[in-house]
């Protein structure tokens, strides 16, 4: 009996945390995503009639499906990205962990920030990108990159994202890719297998779970993205760049509709979660 009162001891604080941080503030948006509620009104219970209008909501579904084309988008790119430069950058030499340093420095950089200057570096009149594109002659004239037509700008966002994130998923991928004992690699030599021989069919389904990992850190990140779209494109043209986050921002806010940004929320969690069951699901099949 003993025992168990000093486990629960040491387990305590992690369980008021999880409670006052994560189980309190769930039950409260929920019990929010059940009222009309606004800053300036006193809340009035609805039922699921905020459920109703968010899957009758035109926007919704455009921000919804414009966060997944994103996704879609910059997730394989950080992913296969991530594990050819870990490929190249796992063997232990000077040159190689300088080499890490300098692609995982934009990781350290605050989002806001990153965003700020990749906003400047796509700008119509003094931007970097444009001038080196017009110097090699490429484009005849400046390119309007934000907030003018919806697939530059997802395409220029999913560049500057690329370039601060790809480096955290390359520092997994080296680790994952070190762990792999020098014996299994020595005997694939033997074997003669090939460069990419022993990569396909020895480092990378030894390293999958890291992978699962990455790729579902990746997609998290990108379903909630909100910093980048708001500096850098506000969710023009016509709120087409808009992404869930920044849509539940608009209505909880600007708008004053708590209890329906709470709904949005709700269908946005439920959404991360399903990709997390996937995650969990595939994880156990590659130990399988």
């Amino acid at each position: 009996m003993r025992n168990r009162w000093v486990g629960l001891a040491y387990v305590a604080p992690a369980l008021a945390f999880v409670l006052v941080f994560t189980v309190y503030p769930l039950g409260r948006m929920i019990w929010m995503s059940l009222h009309q509620w606004s800053l300036i009104s006193a809340p009035r219970w609805i039922g699921l009639d905020n459920y109703r209008q968010a899957f009758a909501d035109r926007q919704f579904w455009v921000s919804f499906l414009f966060t997944l084309k994103y996704t879609l988008l910059v997730t394989p790119v950080l992913i296969v990205g991530g594990y050819l430069l870990a490929l190249l950058t796992a063997p232990a030499s000077r040159m190689r962990a300088v080499t890490r340093t300098v692609v995982f420095a934009p990781v350290v950089i605050g989002l806001g920030v990153s965003s700020l200057l990749w906003y400047w570096l796509f700008s119509t009149d003094f931007g970097v990108v444009n001038r080196i594109l017009l110097d090699l002659g490429v484009v005849d004239h400046p390119v309007l990159w934000l907030g003018v037509d919806a697939d530059t700008s997802n395409f220029a966002i999913s560049a500057s994202v690329v370039w601060k994130v790809i480096g955290f998923g390359m520092i997994l991928f080296v680790g994952a890719i070190q762990a792999v004992p020098s014996e299994i690699t020595e005997a694939s030599l033997v074997d003669g297998a090939g460069y990419w021989q022993r990569v396909s069919r020895v480092l990378l389904p030894l390293t999958m779970r890291t992978v699962l990992l990455v790729t579902l850190i990746s997609v998290i990140g990108s379903l909630l993205a909100f910093d980048q779209f708001y500096i850098m494109t506000a969710g023009q043209p016509q709120n087409e760049t808009a992404t869930s986050v920044f849509f539940v921002y608009l209505n909880s806010f600007p708008y004053l509709k708590l209890g329906y940004g709470a709904a949005l929320s709700l269908v946005l969690a439920v959404t991360i979660l399903a990709f997390t069951v996937v995650q969990l699901v595939l994880t156990r099949r590659s130990e399988s």
